[in-house]
């Protein structure tokens, strides 16, 4: 049995068909509204039901609720407000009930959105409770800044017929996900969120999962990140050769998550699990500053926020994983709980560390890299 979507429903708000063509004909003379790469982003996985139990942007109440408690009013878990934002041109002019198309700069209309609330945000209280920080050096923070006070909540209606969905091979939905786990007869699955390559650590711990579930869904973040961040057409080279290499085939599905990235923490991780569970995982890999950035959060904040959560009402189970290294006394990757070794026969590496080795033309060492691996990032970076 396939766990049921965070909510009970997955959301689909894709429209089609007749239906379609007969909603762009009743508003052929909507008002636009123009949206960035983020909010697109957004709007898709709210369509496909990746948001569940989301089913457009958030309406002041649940703004609220979200920033202050991590829940809606309802009383599920949720941790991060997905808003609209609009200038205040925008703001002043649309009105209660209007459906307006969503715009992107190229011209294509992705979705409308029905107004069912408009209001103001104080931004800085957003940051200060989802990112921990007002500081505007935080990726994040910048993006809610940038964003502004003026917000629109209501339903979406998703229109577009042919999104530009990198690798739509591993671009599977929700529904997608769940049925290939079906066809596979899993029952349990465990998810791993990256938006690095997988080094040694990162495939000790899924494998070690992959001992208590039925499969394991490799789930890279594809969608807006850090300017620095290992490229996703790189990434992907590197997780279909370790793959094919190292793990055993009928167990892992690899599918991509064009969700934008928010490195807001411990917040975040738990919108990953959520997300996760509307993929129909019922586990979800949290290791060590899971979705961070800087030096904003603590090694472990991203797992200690889940000892808040009701985790049988939340429904998916985190696998906390201690700080994995090379040990060089046993000649394997270990933690703590299992090596015997001391601090200086312990290889620790981390993925901010070895862009700095690739920039630097460096390769990795074996001990965190497999070879096959090592060498797609040593021909990416000598390539910059």
């Amino acid at each position: 049995m396939i766990i049921q979507p965070h909510g009970g429903t997955l959301v689909n708000r894709i429209l089609k068909g007749s239906d379609r063509s007969s909603f762009l004909e009743k508003h052929k003379a909507a008002r636009t509204i123009a949206v960035n790469d983020r909010t697109v982003s957004d709007i898709y996985m709210i369509a496909i039901g990746g948001f569940s139990p989301l089913n457009g942007f958030v309406t002041k109440k649940e703004y609220d609720a979200i920033v202050t408690s991590m829940h809606l009013t309802n009383g599920l878990v949720f941790s991060i407000p997905i808003t609209l934002s609009v200038d205040k041109a925008t703001f002043t002019e649309t009105k209660q009930g209007e459906t307006c198309a969503l715009k992107d700069e190229s011209g294509t209309v992705h979705a409308y959105v029905t107004v069912e609330d408009k209001f103001e945000r104080d931004v800085r209280h957003e940051a200060k409770h989802v990112y921990r920080t007002e500081e505007e050096a935080h990726p994040g923070v910048q993006k809610v800044y940038e964003g502004g006070p003026y917000c629109i909540g209501g339903p979406i209606h998703y229109v577009n017929e042919s999104p530009e969905l990198e690798f739509p091979e591993n671009n599977l939905t929700p529904a997608e996900t769940r049925a290939e786990f079906e066809r596979r007869g899993w029952n349990t699955v465990v998810a791993f969120q990256t938006r690095n390559p997988i080094h040694r650590a990162h495939e000790f711990l899924t494998k070690c999962a992959l001992e208590i579930v039925d499969g394991l869904l490799i789930h890279p973040l594809v969608g807006e990140t850090k300017s620095d961040d290992i490229p996703s057409d790189v990434r992907m080279a590197c997780y279909k050769v370790l793959i094919d290499k190292y793990y055993v085939k009928d167990r892992v599905v690899l599918s991509v998550l064009p969700a934008a990235m928010r490195y807001a923490g411990p917040r975040e991780a738990v919108f990953h699990a959520i997300m996760r569970k509307n993929y129909g995982c019922t586990h979800f890999i949290v290791g060590r500053d899971h979705a961070g950035v800087g030096n904003y959060y603590g090694t472990f904040d991203a797992q200690k926020i889940f000892d808040e959560i009701d985790l049988h009402a939340f429904g998916i189970e985190p696998l906390k994983f201690e700080h994995s290294f090379w040990c060089k006394v046993t000649g394997a990757m270990a933690t703590e709980k299992t090596s015997p070794s001391t601090k200086e026969q312990r290889v620790f590496l981390s993925g901010t560390k070895v862009r700095e080795m690739l920039q630097n033309k460096q390769i990795p060492p074996v001990e965190f890299s497999r070879p096959e691996v090592a060498e797609i990032l040593i021909e990416w970076a000598s390539k910059k």
